[in-house]
């Protein structure tokens, strides 16, 4: 068994309910489990799961050991933006997957990191993710930084929980955006029928939010760049399409049918900033838009002329 203690940053959810939203893989019936058998506390005392939440409580939760195999090394060429003895950082290509998960046991970033860093990726993330500091969806490409030690993982993921890791991305949205900037400030949570999907509301959900700005217009379209305040589940596809703009090619929250011959949505990670663990210099990372990408700006270019 192992305990994993996790920060609330928001107050007024049911104990259970937090922990189903907050701990990866964790079921609503598995959390009810972990509180009735007392392996949730805060400080020393044991809570139930009509506890409400208050912030800024540190949630201590002790979780069995997993009991799905550890993720196995594969030769999968690796796009390396940058790499030393504590980090990596790839450009994580559109159609791959992080990290396995049910029905992609293989052929993820974490097969091909474990062929490439060998033992040296941090061990917080557990047998299934190694090293992953933070996760991009599969259709998504773009920039993704890992871990190769325990401690350069706690120092990532505290820049990432006060906000000095910053990740920027390039988005095509439908529709034309009329102001040049704004920001989408709007929470965050599983959408109340459909649990694979995210939805703006107020029931059990988290702080979310992104800052976008307009790049070029088209007809029907709008290239713009977004930013990430906080790093929600599919943050920046759920709040364009919350604010009527959501990315072309993505079926989930936007249109239902492939436009312009796509396969998957028209966004990628392309800027990443941090202060690296070890020496502490204000690291700025890029990745260059992919072809897919600029293949559609450039028939939206075409189209409008």
């Amino acid at each position: 068994m192992k305990t994993i203690s996790i920060n609330c940053e928001n107050g007024g959810e049911r104990l259970d309910v937090f922990l189903a939203n907050n701990i990866q893989g964790l079921t609503r019936s598995a959390a009810h489990k972990l509180l009735e058998t007392g392996r949730v506390t805060i400080g020393s005392a044991v809570v139930r799961k009509n506890h409400k939440t208050s912030p800024d409580e540190i949630i201590s939760v002790v979780l069995d050991d997993p009991e799905d195999p550890a993720a196995a090394p594969q030769d999968i060429p690796l796009d390396i933006i940058y790499e030393d003895a504590d980090i990596i950082v790839v450009n994580k290509p559109r159609g791959m997957v992080t990290h396995p998960a049910p029905g992609h046991p293989d052929g993820t970033l974490v097969n091909a990191l474990l062929f490439h860093c060998g033992g040296s990726l941090s061990g917080i993330g557990g047998v299934k993710r190694p090293g992953i500091v933070h996760r991009i969806d599969k259709d998504t490409s773009g920039l993704v930084i890992a871990a190769k030690n325990d401690r350069s993982h706690l120092a990532l993921s505290d820049q990432l929980s006060a906000r000095t890791l910053t990740r920027e991305y390039d988005a095509i949205v439908r529709g034309i955006i009329k102001v040049d900037s704004g920001t989408v400030d709007a929470p965050i949570g599983r959408h109340p029928t459909d649990r694979k999907r995210q939805s703006v509301t107020d029931k059990n959900s988290r702080h979310a939010v992104t800052h976008y700005e307009v790049v070029e217009r088209f007809d029907k379209f709008t290239y713009v760049k977004c930013r990430l305040e906080t790093g929600r589940t599919h943050q920046i596809r759920v709040h364009m399409a919350h604010i009527g703009h959501p990315v072309l090619g993505d079926i989930v929250y936007g249109y239902k049918k492939p436009e312009l011959g796509l396969s998957a949505q028209c966004l990628h990670a392309s800027k990443l900033c941090f202060i690296h663990p070890e020496t502490k210099i204000h690291m700025e990372l890029r990745a260059a838009l992919p072809d897919y990408f600029c293949a559609v700006l450039e028939r939206l270019r075409s189209d409008r002329r």
